[in-house]
């Protein structure tokens, strides 16, 4: 790897909703930029970016596949750094790790469907991390397709000032090109999938109007990011070149005023190479995004990491996947500094030095083994022992820590159990592989049946896990019906006094504290502590111990045993024994006291709710919402698109929702389709409540009293 510009770097992913064609436009960029000879499509399960074996069989993206490609524009070659995400909301997790490191990215929408529930989703992610986007409208070739209906779904829809950058040829079957508004020409693409399939003419006649049009909305929009523009806009619009609409259109793209949107059918191989150029042309390279933000633990300062590799070397571990061959890989991004293979790294969450044995480029699932990496790359790297996704690596004589990722709770379990003793060990291994790759999957045993509970982001989620369970690691087991993740909360206030006393002949225990126990303010979750004790009646020493038995204790509400998700402690005052107090006293101290004070503090229980959008023919509108309503499903919209389908937003209890695809599939003869993505919790009716404590078999045990 010879050092290169990082001015022609693009650290670029491929984000959409379910079906709207991102890995197949991923393997038109893998073909048209030479890394891929034969092109692979995802509905023969031929596609490079889809390895998995399940994904293969399901047409789905699963998990986020890295690679990279070069690109020539304008006479230089651009290096690609590329991740394609899934679409599935089971799997965000992958797309919420993989936008944290991107400097950019393309969301594609497909022309008919236009923007879809989990487009809106992964958009407000990338809003999250700042990430500026180009916009690709996909299957312009399907019958329904309309470029500019899309266009204005992205304004109305997202809040985005969607600009486009050229206007379709055509439409449905007779799409045959594109005309560029900023050179003025029409592109028109032949058949085939030759590396060069188009040619450069003049604007049909009968686009001529409406391209001029549109040019003038587009220099309008490229003059109010480049207020040098504005005079020019107004007294000669002619007068503006090619490269100064280009680089306007580039500052209000990386700026996130403007999102340049452009058009193709990846499945036809038309409008890939125009996106290809726009990639270059406005997403940003790591210098275009500049420092990052840091913490140095030394001190506990903020830093700033500058994107060149005579920096201190700091990366971010994003990702972590189990390879057959090369065993754990971590995936990190470079932010500064430049790391040699073989060379040792400080993880700055445990303060342990660690030695990267290997360093790889990656090509979906096969690596490519390099030397170096600098500041503005993404690589995976071999040879840690103890990393987690979301830790800091760093040069050993630095402790720095980049701003790490969250991610969103489990909301439905299953319980597994090896089918023969010798898949006992086996399953305990494989499942802490998999919990280690991925954040959103948890796994926990069920201390009254001693059962393991599996959790995930949803049914399609845990059925890929338990294929690879069988598949990867040859574990078979049974598995119980799914089961819903309640919380549980309080609603009401109250103080409390836990005196904790225990004399065994020597030494005893000793503590004393007052509280005051109620609902956290509103948007925390977890344990909100707050010391309030004057004058040292418990001495500084034991206040962590206090907070901590609250964090520990809030694993198991008091109704069915299921976490708190929220609470907020004050420790008012409180005494101590110069002997027989110590840091347990006080930690169980804090157990027990919140075992006796949270029943008084009218305690509930929570529900995952699902925001549900579902797309059906008119006919079967009447039976669809008859069968939410059923389901204590709450609607809050019904729109129409354009060719005459109903949509229907509902927010419907996780609990009821298990087997609906079904359901639905059945009460529409096929015809309607379905999206659920969590959205909240919210409080159980009574009678059910009562329900799902007498079915938990909850009691508080003796330890805990």
């Amino acid at each position: 790897m010879a050092k290169r510009d990082l001015k022609y770097t693009r650290n670029i992913g491929i984000m959409a909703h379910i079906d709207a064609g991102k890995t197949t436009t991923s393997e038109r960029i893998l073909y048209y930029t030479g890394k891929t000879h034969k092109l692979g499509e995802v509905h023969e399960g031929a596609a490079t970016m889809d390895w998995m074996v399940q994904e293969q069989e399901r047409g789905i993206t699963i998990t986020s596949a890295a690679t990279t490609a070069f690109w020539n524009y304008n006479g230089n070659s651009y290096q690609i750094n590329l991740i394609d995400t899934p679409g599935h909301v089971d799997f965000t997790v992958e797309v919420e790790r993989s936008l944290r490191v991107l400097d950019g990215t393309v969301a594609t929408f497909c022309a008919v469907g236009r923007v879809q529930p989990q487009s809106e989703t992964v958009w407000r992610q990338a809003d999250k991390y700042r990430v500026p986007k180009i916009a690709y409208i996909n299957k312009m070739d399907r019958v329904g397709a309309d470029f500019l209906a899309c266009v204005e779904e992205i304004k109305t829809k997202l809040g985005a000032t969607a600009v486009p950058l050229c206007l379709p040829i055509g439409s449905e079957e007779k799409f045959l090109g594109i005309v560029d508004l900023i050179a003025n020409k029409a592109i028109v693409y032949k058949p085939g999938d030759d590396l060069v399939n188009y040619e450069i003419t003049d604007v049909p006649e009968e686009m001529v109007d409406s391209v001029a049009l549109w040019r003038d909305k587009l220099l309008e929009a490229a003059a109010e990011c480049e207020e040098s523009l504005m005079d020019k806009y107004f007294e000669d619009p002619e007068s503006i070149t090619e490269e100064e609409i280009i680089a306007a259109i580039r500052k209000g793209t990386i700026g996130m005023q403007i999102v340049p949107a452009c058009c193709g059918s990846s499945f036809k191989n038309k409008g890939v190479q125009f996106l290809l150029d726009a990639v270059m042309r406005y997403l940003p390279s790591p210098l275009d995004i500049g420092e990052t933000k840091a913490t140095n633990l030394q001190n506990d300062t903020e830093i700033s990491l500058k994107p060149e590799a005579s920096e201190q070397f700091c990366a971010l571990v994003f990702k972590i996947a189990t390879d057959p061959f090369v065993g754990r890989l971590a995936y990190i991004r470079v932010y500064s500094g430049h790391l040699d293979a073989g060379s040792y790294v400080v993880n700055s969450r445990s303060g342990k030095k660690e030695r990267v044995a290997r360093l790889y480029q990656m090509h979906s699932n096969h690596q490519n083994p390099i030397e170096f990496v600098e500041a503005g790359d993404i690589c995976a790297a071999v040879g840690f022992k103890d990393l987690r996704t979301g830790d800091t690596i760093c040069s050993e004589n630095c402790k720095f820590s980049l701003e790490s990722m969250e991610f969103p709770d489990p909301v439905i379990g299953i319980a597994v159990e090896p089918k023969t003793q010798k898949d006992l060990d086996k399953l305990g291994v494989a499942l802490a592989k998999l919990a280690e790759e991925d954040p959103t999957f948890t796994v926990k045993s069920d201390h009254d049946t001693g059962q393991t509970v599996i959790s995930g982001m949803g049914e399609l989620h845990l059925d890929i896990i338990v294929d690879r369970l069988r598949r990867e690691f040859g574990v078979e087991i049974n598995q119980g019906a799914p089961q819903v993740n309640y919380k549980e909360a309080i609603t009401g206030t109250t103080q409390h006094r836990e005196v904790f006393k225990k004399q065994t002949g020597g030494r005893g225990k000793f503590a004393d504290i007052i509280v005051e126990i109620g609902p956290a303010d509103e948007g925390v979750t977890g344990l909100q502590f707050d010391n309030q004790v004057k004058g040292g009646n418990v001495p500084k020493e034991f206040i962590p111990c206090v907070q901590k038995g609250f964090e520990s204790a809030m694993a198991n509400g008091v109704l069915a045993g299921y976490e708190v998700q929220a609470l907020k402690v004050t420790i008012v005052d409180g005494s101590y024994h110069p002997v027989d107090s110590d840091q347990l006293s006080f930690e169980l101290a804090a157990r027990m006291a919140f075992r006796h004070a949270c029943p008084k503090c009218s305690p509930v229980i929570l529900e995952p709710i699902m925001n549900l959008e579902v797309v059906t023919p008119e006919d079967y509108m009447g039976e669809i919402v008859g069968d939410l309503n059923r389901r204590r499903g709450q609607i809050v919209a019904m729109d129409s698109t354009s060719n005459g389908a109903r949509i229907v937003k509902a927010y419907v209890p996780l609990s009821e929702q298990f087997g609906y695809v079904t359901v639905l599939r059945t009460l529409s003869s096929g015809r309607a389709t379905s999206t659920m993505s969590f959205d909240h919790y919210s409080e159980v009716p009574a009678s059910m409540a009562k329900e799902i404590i007498e079915k938990s078999g909850y009691k508080l045990s003796s330890d805990d009293e």
